[in-house]
């Protein structure tokens, strides 16, 4: 089974383009692929994703994505039951050329900066509140070759449950630990750094199904295969893998212990 993963991770190398938009995957055959938001209006989604991140609207079947640099952006018609910041999802983060013009560009569209601030890697940085509550993060690299790349998810869970959580995404998603700036607790997978902080004292750090970030999502090479060895592991899966041709995807859902919903993919390499 070994042999066949590397052969089939040789054969997605070297089929994939240059200008791909998902990093290739790790040796456990895995890489990060999208954020999926439930939105209440998807029109004002598509058009925020695409004139301030110059996103890229594809739709397949019932599926709406946004493609950006090392991810994508999924979208649901579907009013959140409440924001992202109060689950333990709280954001995600780019990667910006300059932040001060990207927050003056956002204050003029009428959306809302929560705060402005220098960040664990010594650069610009901010917090910013899109529609339905999704919450994300900006950082500056004024060497951007690109306007807006993809850079991190940020977990918020109670610190005893920092570690255990690293380990188990480093167990199950091959997630290399190591440092984000000051940031001790983070580790990365190939597009996405994840990074773990403690939740705030008497804030709600709660489970991500029906939140405005509903879930985050995975690609997994040979994704059956991969379902089964975490299986052995004892997870649980809350859908097992199945097909669907309408949208050119396999798919799998399951819940990390922290509470934050997890789809596994095979396909969206080809979006």
């Amino acid at each position: 089974m070994r042999l066949l993963t590397l052969a089939a991770l040789a054969l997605l190398a070297a089929a994939a383009p240059a200008s791909a938009q998902l990093a290739r995957p790790n040796a456990d055959g895995v890489n990060f692929a999208h954020v999926h938001l439930n939105v209440a209006d998807m029109e004002l989604h598509k058009r925020l994703w695409v004139e301030h991140f110059d996103g890229v609207v594809v739709t397949k079947g019932p599926l709406t994505v946004v493609k950006v640099p090392n991810m994508l952006i999924a979208l649901t018609q579907r009013a959140p039951t409440g924001p992202s910041q109060g689950t333990a999802m709280d954001h995600f983060g780019f990667k910006v050329r300059s932040v001060a013009e990207f927050v003056a560009e956002w204050r003029a569209a009428g959306y809302e900066v929560q705060s402005e601030f220098t960040g664990s890697e010594g650069f610009p940085n901010a917090y910013l509140l899109a529609p339905d509550g999704v919450r994300f993060e900006i950082q500056e690299e004024a060497t951007l070759p690109v306007k807006v790349s993809a850079y991190h998810i940020h977990f918020w869970v109670p610190e005893a449950q920092i570690q255990p959580l690293m380990a188990w995404y480093a167990e199950n998603f091959g997630m290399v630990i190591q440092s984000r700036g000051t940031i001790q607790t983070a580790g990365d997978v190939p597009g996405m750094n994840l990074s773990f902080a403690p939740c705030p004292a008497n804030a709600e750090c709660g489970p991500t199904q029906g939140r405005a970030i509903d879930h985050i999502g995975f690609e997994a090479v040979g994704l059956v295969q991969f379902a089964e060895r975490l299986k052995a592991r004892g997870i649980v899966y809350q859908t097992e893998p199945r097909t669907i041709d309408a949208i050119g995807l396999t798919i799998s859902y399951l819940v990390d212990p922290a509470g934050v919903r997890i789809e596994v993919t095979e396909g969206y390499h080809l979006y």
